[in-house]
């Protein structure tokens, strides 16, 4: 099968990437010139009744729950045609910030459902990409052709709206899945068109078997690295070292960022770093950023390349001291008792704060075989029949995941019994304190947009969805939405 592109973007009821739910999803299936292939997927999924959306988010989006359950499905059948659309062979699955956001939205919403999480991104000659860090690198190296936004600081603004709009990319709708996807697609193919090299490098860097041809350990080399982390005051540049491969993390690079000066960082005691060094952060240790150690994930298409190519006008242009890099980068060339260091810090134990509500248990462990081999019996069981499922000895979050699905997508296969249960655990979560603190935030809000009429429509939506939401709690028997 010819390889494709798969352009897709989520609209959420929230930025909490476990808890929040999906509101719509937009895809766009391309060969490898943007040209389309068939025809766009709209999808809206319908919150569960354990759930409330984000106000704020109601407001960006112009998304209400009654919509989604007007014209969209539940999560179950959500999740189930999303995994059908990402499973086709061959496919590099992009969208604008969909590693740290989308990508992540799909793996809570294919665990929560009994799809496995991650294997979409790489089975079948599967892979994943994200065209926020190639703009960025664009902008950063190559900047040639295309116009680049400044925010109210001066600095580039790498929102996809003032993009598209700097451009004279159409994009009707900012905030709609699908306007996204356009526009995600026309910026790709800007790039391509203007900067081909650079997009042919990074599109064959995407994949970490690429990565790791770039990276020379024993060698003590300098690369650049591009990321967010680092502010668009600095155009999102580095350079690093690679110090070492973690050592329980196959995918994860230990790095010394060249713009910390060694010095310190060797005075440094262990309980200083270790304090700061271990979070619960997924994707980079953003609490430890004054740190010179930074860990890198290859799995998750960072941007890095040679130091060659980043030329000495553009360096100038966004105000990198290339001699203050390499100063440090030889102050570490004669100090490699920080290679053991670093080694020494990230074999102590991580501290990861242990949540009790399963559906943020995703990364507390992988599934064994067992367990996904249940998982997969789980799936092509009819619905009626799943509460017949003996799960004691599986992974202990199956169990609990099987009430919500069956509760949250198929109300009515749960037993007088499961239904109470159902409706005192609704009833504990949305407690009167939090009620009230919800419909506090709506009125703030009401009184905030007093002269925006379409913001006011759509809180006042959202105030009528929550009173019978609410109305719901206190009845003795469950409903498939407000």
């Amino acid at each position: 099968m010819k390889p494709t592109f798969l352009f897709y973007d989520y609209e959420t009821f929230g930025t909490n990437l476990a808890l929040d739910r999906p509101a719509q999803f937009a895809a766009l299936r391309t060969d490898i010139n943007f040209n389309p292939i068939g025809k766009p997927e709209i999808i809206y999924c319908c919150p569960p009744d354990d759930y409330l959306p984000q106000p704020e988010a109601v407001l960006i989006t112009g998304i209400t729950p009654q919509l989604t359950h007007s014209c969209g499905v539940n999560e179950a059948e959500f999740a189930k045609c999303i995994h059908k659309i990402f499973s086709v062979p061959n496919t590099c699955i992009i969208g604008y910030n969909n590693i740290r956001f989308d990508d992540e939205i799909s793996r809570y919403l294919f665990y929560r459902n009994f799809y496995d999480p991650y294997s979409w991104g790489w089975e079948n000659k599967n892979s994943r990409w994200d065209l926020l860090d190639v703009t960025r690198a664009c902008c950063a190296l190559r900047p040639d052709g295309i116009q680049w936004p400044k925010n109210n600081n001066g600095f580039p603004s790498f929102r996809l709206e003032h993009i598209t709009k700097e451009n004279h990319i159409f994009h009707d709708h900012a905030h709609d899945a699908l306007s996204d996807v356009y526009a995600t697609i026309a910026l790709a193919r800007l790039i391509k068109l203007k900067q081909p090299k650079l997009y042919n490098f990074f599109y064959t860097h995407r994949k970490k078997n690429q990565l790791k041809k770039l990276i020379k350990i024993p060698n003590m080399q300098i690369l650049l690295y591009i990321s967010g982390i680092f502010g668009n005051a600095k155009y999102n540049t580095t350079f690093i070292t690679p110090l070492a491969w973690h050592p329980y993390n196959q995918n994860a690079l230990i790095v010394y960022d060249l713009e910390k000066d060694v010095t310190p960082f060797l005075t440094l005691n262990s309980h200083k770093i270790n304090s700061n060094l271990h979070t619960n952060d997924q994707s980079i240790n953003r609490d430890a950023f004054h740190l010179p150690l930074k860990l890198i994930y290859i799995n998750k298409c960072p941007i890095i390349a040679p130091a060659n190519v980043l030329r000495v006008a553009d360096a100038q242009r966004i105000k990198l001291d290339m001699p203050h890099y390499f100063s440090n980068f030889t102050k570490l060339k004669i100090n490699p008792e920080i290679l053991e260091k670093s080694i020494l810090f990230y074999k102590k134990k991580q501290i990861f704060f242990y949540s009790e509500n399963v559906d943020t248990q995703m990364y507390q462990s992988f599934f064994d075989n067992a367990s996904r081999h249940i998982i997969h019996i789980i799936r092509h069981t009819a619905i009626e029949k799943l509460k017949t499922l003996n799960l004691t000895a599986y992974d202990h979050r199956i169990e609990k995941l099987l009430f919500r699905f069956r509760a949250r997508n198929f109300a009515e296969s749960l037993n007088a019994s499961e239904k109470q249960d159902w409706l005192e655990y609704r009833r504990a979560t949305f407690h009167p304190a939090r009620i009230q603190a919800y419909i506090q935030k709506i009125n703030m809000l009401y009184d905030m947009y007093q002269d925006n009429d379409a913001k006011k429509s759509l809180l006042k939506s959202l105030l009528n969805y929550t009173k019978e939401f609410i109305s719901l709690l206190n009845t003795n028997h469950t409903h498939s939405h407000p």
